[in-house]
């Protein structure tokens, strides 16, 4: 259903505002009047009008000086420039200014009207053009999930069931499996996939930088907020925002999500008009959460409110069989990125793959392809093109996190603790590094 467009009305003639909220409450658009520019510029601070009508002889600021300042504050508005003295000089400048159109008084209330409609089509065609790049931009960001093994033939049943309901998802996994992947491939086969998916990498953020990130921020609310901004739960509605490293956020955070989950409405920060998205949540988190809601970090209310389906992305080692599969794609990949002839892998090369550990899953495997291709010179991947000899394969750990460890401190050795180029290597940010390095603590070898 089309959302009903907004119009603000700026005219010092009180029976001029009267008779136009009347006319336009009358066929179904939300009205707002403001008698002068200094209370209309007021309200355009506080929240955005699709088609402002403003009257160019006014006391005190006039149409043509308000036509600017909006196209300033709010250039996605619609302004309409009424006079009762129109001349052609008056006309071309409001044009020029970026008016979409004038009218002159007394009006035509059918040619109003009709006017009215015109500025509303084109907002609608702005809006679905809008809507179509974020379709594009998703799209060329989304490679296909690749695999014939049971374990991702599961996750790709999941997805399939879950994507036409709006319940809230967690995906788990290790790092490096393919989380963001599996959300996208839920929002681009839900009915909400010709809207935005909006993604958030909580842990890379600080605890106000995540509010301000999440719910937006009105000028002035802190120093540097120059401008209002909107949220990701806003730019986010009718939509899906993803919430990457869901077990980073912190106590407060966790209480702002839930009252936002539960109600679907926000505040920005510095400001204190509620807004409404109608947003799905998918989230993605590398840790056990049951396990921290048994531990007292994470709350348990929060956890069932998210939790209504879990999606388990299996790590590489889990689904050997599809290893040959993913390096045919990452091959032709980056044989296209580089514009080289297509190559191939030996047997030896293939096995030994295969027989790799891989603690850093399909980002490690795609890593290493694309180095094998950068460093070879022959038209086929060989063993010695690849960082996985035997005395590269990872000797038995008793578990994960020992062998997140272990291949973490290879990469900064390897790196001599360069944390840009290893976070790089790694496929993660430099925070998710400096935190993994503080949770093994992590030091360079002597």
């Amino acid at each position: 259903m089309a959302k009903k467009k907004s119009i603000l009305v700026v005219d010092d003639e009180e029976s001029v505002r009267d008779s136009l909220y009347n006319w336009f409450i009358e066929d179904g658009y939300h009205v707002e009047c403001a008698e002068n520019a200094k209370k209309a510029l007021a309200i355009l601070e506080a929240d955005s009008y699709d088609i402002i009508l403003a009257d160019i002889k006014m006391p005190g600021m006039d149409g043509l000086e308000l036509l600017k300042r909006i196209k300033s504050l709010r250039p996605e508005s619609i302004v309409i420039i009424i006079t009762a003295f129109a001349t052609v000089d008056t006309a071309v400048q409001a044009l020029k200014d970026g008016a979409f159109d004038y009218v002159t008084k007394p009006f035509d209330p059918d040619d109003l009207s009709h006017l009215i409609r015109n500025a509303s089509k084109q907002i609608s065609l702005v809006e679905e053009n809008e809507i179509l790049k974020e379709k594009v931009v998703s799209l060329q960001n989304i490679e296909d999930m690749i695999g014939k093994s049971d374990a991702i033939q599961k996750v790709f049943s999941q997805i399939e069931s879950v994507a036409q309901s709006n319940a809230s998802v967690i995906i788990s996994g290790e790092s490096g499996t393919g989380k963001e992947l599996v959300a996208r491939a839920i929002h681009t086969n839900s009915s909400r996939r010709f809207f935005p998916m909006v993604s958030v990498h909580c842990g890379s953020l600080t605890e106000s930088l995540l509010e301000s990130e999440l719910f937006g921020h009105e000028k002035g609310a802190f120093t540097g907020a120059v401008y209002n901004r909107k949220g990701r739960f806003e730019m986010a509605d009718s939509g899906t925002i993803f919430l990457d490293e869901i077990a980073t956020i912190s106590p407060k955070m966790q209480v702002e999500l839930l009252r936002v989950l539960e109600s679907k409405t926000f505040v920005r920060v510095g400001g204190n008009k509620e807004i409404s998205s109608d947003f799905r949540v998918i989230c993605a988190t590398n840790r056990d959460l049951k396990t921290m809601v048994e531990k007292g970090t994470f709350r348990e209310d929060l956890y069932y409110r998210l939790n209504v389906v879990n999606i388990n992305v299996p790590p590489l080692r889990e689904r050997v069989e599809d290893i040959p599969l993913l390096v045919d794609y990452f091959i032709k990949k980056y044989c296209a990125d580089m514009n080289r002839q297509l190559i191939t892998i030996d047997s030896q090369a293939l096995k030994r793959l295969e027989e790799f550990p891989f603690p850093g899953n399909i980002r490690e495997l795609e890593n290493m392809i694309e180095r094998a291709i950068v460093v070879g010179n022959g038209k086929r991947i060989t063993l010695k093109d690849l960082p996985v000899g035997k005395e590269s394969v990872s000797p038995a750990f008793e578990s994960l996190d020992d062998l997140e460890k272990n291949h973490i401190s290879q990469i900064l050795e390897k790196y001599t603790w360069n944390i840009s180029a290893s976070a790089k290597a790694l496929k993660v940010d430099r925070v998710t590094l400096y935190n993994k390095i503080k949770k093994y603590e992590l030091k360079p070898v002597k």
